[in-house]
């Protein structure tokens, strides 16, 4: 067994959180291993002008921290799962699933009027195409902004902004403690969350299985099934572009069910649908629903939608 491990991670306050709350529960079931973190800058960190739409964001915040791994720099990395693309690099996994925080949206305005209550023409920041499509199919007449940034800092610019209210994941708002902000926590009916929103990826070498079996440890099965259900999806439909793509899936008793949204940017368009797979007894069974979902949702235009997207990327 190993002694040492080293976690990379990026250096803004909520990948430390969720750094070392991975280095805490390892610790607590190997208490010998000597655990430190190792702090890298990545491409998305750096590039703060643009909206994600225009440069992309396959990878921004996580390849650099991958390269270290492939360079037996670090042990293992740990990534909000949402950032981390659906094929990971030749030689690396996704080793463990950590079990999700709630997968929900939220709405933080100023006066603590929730979404449908913002008056008319209100100003919501987000960087998000996925978020910008459902809200403006809900709501027509918002002005999307666009807001980078690590959340402090988002938090920051919305203060000393003339925003009505900006768009951020429940999860990252509750883990760094600004739950008392949230105007609204938006069910999965009127938005539907990034693929894998919630979750922790920890990523390792394929070919380091002391390192591999110490962090399965962390691994949460249900979250697992509805992860890969979930990129496989995205697999099927993304094409290395940014889209307005939403899902949630839920397991229990080997039941998945998986819901998926595909829209136009400017909200004008969007399909809706859900598939349910019952008796299902491995993770692979999970990626093959979200195929099928992915292949219904073609069927039913979403190849349009993409095409048109695609050629602006």
């Amino acid at each position: 067994m190993k002694k040492q491990l080293i976690i990379g991670t990026r250096s803004s306050p909520l990948a430390l959180w969720q750094a070392e709350f991975t280095k805490a529960e390892l610790s607590r079931h190997f208490p010998e291993l000597d655990i430190t973190l190792k702090l890298i800058k990545t491409t998305g960190d750096v590039l703060l002008d643009s909206p994600l739409s225009k440069i992309g964001d396959m990878g921004l915040f996580t390849k650099d921290i991958e390269k270290h791994l492939i360079a037996k720099e670090i042990d293992l990395a740990v990534h909000s799962l949402k950032d981390v693309p659906t094929s990971t690099p030749e030689g690396l996994i996704i080793t463990s699933f950590t079990e999700r925080e709630d997968t929900r949206d939220v709405i933080i305005s100023k006066t603590g009027a929730k979404l449908l209550d913002l008056p008319g023409n209100a100003k919501i920041a987000t960087s998000s195409l996925r978020r910008m499509s459902q809200l403006k199919s809900l709501r027509p007449d918002l002005e999307i902004r666009d807001i980078r940034g690590n959340l402090n800092t988002r938090f920051k610019k919305f203060d000393e902004s003339d925003f009505d209210a900006m768009m951020l994941a429940y999860a990252g708002v509750y883990r760094l403690n600004f739950s008392d902000r949230i105007s609204e926590i938006l069910p999965h009916e009127i938005m539907l969350p990034a693929v894998g929103q919630g979750a922790l990826g920890i990523e390792t070498r394929i070919d380091d299985e002391q390192t591999r079996e110490i962090v399965r440890i962390m691994n949460h099965s249900n979250t697992e099934y509805c992860c890969k259900a979930e990129r496989a999806l995205l697999r099927h439909l993304q094409g290395g572009c940014q889209i307005p793509i939403g899902a949630y899936a839920s397991f229990k008793n080997g039941t998945l069910n998986l819901l998926a949204f595909v829209g136009s940017v400017d909200g004008t368009i969007g399909i809706r649908d859900e598939i349910t797979r019952t008796g299902l007894s491995s993770p692979d069974q999970a990626e093959e629903a979200g195929v099928a979902l992915a292949e219904e949702l073609l069927k039913q235009g979403a190849d349009k939608i993409l095409s048109a997207i695609r050629k602006t990327c």
